[in-house]
C-alpha cells in the first residue's frame, strides 16, 4: 500500500479534528495544531501522490508525513497521560502511532514501489 492512500484520509481526520476542535470549544490551538498538521499532512501525500504517478519517489513527503505524525504521538499521548480524556486526546495519539509505525515501515522498506512500465 502506498503512504498516500492513507495520508490523504489521516490528514483529513487531523484536519477536521482541529476545526471542531476550535468551532466547539473556540481553541485556537486545535485549530493551529489541527489544521495545520492536517494541511501539512495533505500537502506530503499530495507530493507523494504526485510523485508516484511521475513514476518516481518522494523522500520529503515521507519524511514530513513521518515527523508530522511522530509529533501528534508525542503532544497528545502527553496530553492524553495529563487528563486522561480518550476525546480527542487519546484518539489522536492511537491514530497517529498508527501512521507513524506505518511511515516508519515505509521508511524502511524504501518508500512507494514504483513499478517501471515496459516500452
Amino acid at each position: 500500500m502506498h503512504d498516500f492512500c492513507f495520508t490523504y484520509p489521516y490528514g483529513f481526520l487531523v484536519l477536521i479534528g482541529g476545526l471542531l476542535g476550535f468551532l466547539r470549544k473556540g481553541s485556537t490551538t486545535s485549530l493551529m495544531g489541527g489544521v495545520g498538521s492536517g494541511l501539512l499532512l495533505l500537502l506530503a501525500g499530495y507530493q507523494s501522490h504526485q510523485a508516484f504517478l511521475k513514476g518516481s519517489k518522494s523522500p520529503a513527503a515521507l519524511f514530513l508525513e513521518t515527523v508530522v505524525s511522530l509529533a501528534l504521538t508525542w503532544v497528545m499521548g502527553q496530553r492524553y497521560l495529563a487528563t486522561s480524556k480518550f476525546m480527542p486526546a487519546g484518539l489522536v495519539a492511537g491514530l497517529s502511532g498508527i501512521m507513524a509505525l506505518f511511515y516508519l515501515y515505509k521508511v524502511a522498506t524504501g518508500g512507494n514501489h514504483i513499478v517501471k512500465k515496459e516500452t
